[in-house]
This record gives C-alpha cells, structure tokens and sequence, in this order.
C-alpha cells in the first residue's frame, strides 16, 4: 500500500478562523490516476489543491508523484480519536470550495446516485454544500457505460445540482475503443476555469 502524507493538522483552526481565504480551495476526488490532473490545476493562479482518493485508485498511481496533501481511508480514522475531534469528510466539504471527482469510476457513481458513503470519498461527497460546484468526470469500460443504469446514476448526479464533465471516445485500459474515457484532462482544467470565472476568482478570457 502507497504511504500517505498525514492529515493537515490546519483544518481546525481553518474552520474557525475570521481571516478570508487568500487562496481558492479545490479537492480532487479520484477512483484512478491522478498526477497529470493536479499538475495542472496547480498551474492556475490562486488555487490551492488537496486529494481524497478511493484504496483501489492507489493501484494507478504512484504517491510520492503528488505534490499536494493526499488523503485516504485510514486518514479519517487516524485524525478521529473522539467526540470532540473533527471529522476529517465534514472538514474537507469545509475546506473546499470547489471539487472535481475525476476519475469517477462506475462502482463509485452506482455509490454516489444510491447516497452510499462507505469511505472517505464518498462520505465528503454525501456531505458536501449543494451551494458549491461539483464536477464528476466518469471513466469506465464502453460495455458499463451502455448499461442502462449508468444514464440513471448520471442523471441522478446532475439532479444533484452536480456538473458532467462528459467522457470521450479512446482505446481505453482494457483495450476496447469506445465510448467511456474519461474527458481530456485539457477539458477538465478548462471547466473549472470557467467556474473560477464565474465566481470571479479568475478573469474571464475574451
């Protein structure tokens, strides 16, 4: 198992401190790999970034490759001793202004639609504010992404008040081409700069 770096021990004094955030906060949620992504999301200015990933997502990656606070699994347990400890799932949804779930996988989808929140990923994301933005960037193999009830679970997310980042046509890991990758990570670093400027954290591109 790939270490983790340990929990940011300013989550506390984040949630109670009056000083406004100098930087806009963005929580990556992963079911797979990740480094190309957080790259470049820290290469736009103001963004500070922190990852939540799935146990199974570590087979892809290698964690000593991301440059930001990773979290995972037994981070929640580690930072909990007792009742007056914070939760790390309700600190993160505190910390972040913004999240993106890129890759998200069909099991955590079927997850996520049902309100399953079986680890860390899912607990953040069935706590998290509806007032803030939420992209999900699905990723699986074509023959999962026909099954009927990957439209149902997509459509259930988006009802959420959630945004699609739509998956794309490529050959994908298992080696079938098809419809089911996830989008280029191009559009994805794209889509939350629009949000950033709609929120004015980044100036509009004329």
């Amino acid at each position: 198992m790939e270490p983790v770096l340990p929990p940011d021990p300013q989550f506390p004094s984040e949630r109670s401190s009056s000083v406004p955030q100098k930087k806009f906060h963005v929580l990556v949620g992963v079911t797979g790999s990740v480094p190309l992504l957080v790259s470049q999301l820290l290469e736009i200015p103001g963004l500070e970034v922190k990852v939540v990933t799935t146990e199974r997502a570590k087979h892809f990656y290698n964690a000593q490759e991301i440059p930001v606070t990773l979290y995972s699994d037994e981070d929640e347990w580690q930072l909990w001793k007792g009742r007056s400890d914070p939760v790390l799932h309700i600190e993160l949804r505190r910390w972040a202004d913004l999240m993106v779930v890129a890759p998200l996988d069909a099991n955590t989808l079927a997850k996520l639609a049902n309100g399953i929140c079986d680890n860390l990923l899912t607990c953040v994301i069935r706590a998290w504010d509806l007032s803030k933005p939420l992209l999900f960037c699905p990723a699986m193999n074509t023959a999962m992404w026909e099954h009927p009830l990957t439209a149902q679970h997509r459509e259930q997310l988006k009802g959420f008040g959630y945004t699609e980042v739509p998956c794309v046509v490529k050959k994908l890991v298992c080696g079938d081409e098809g419809l089911g990758a996830m989008a280029e990570v191009g559009t994805i670093v794209e889509s939350v700069r629009r949000i950033l400027a709609e929120q004015r954290v980044l100036p509009r591109q004329s």
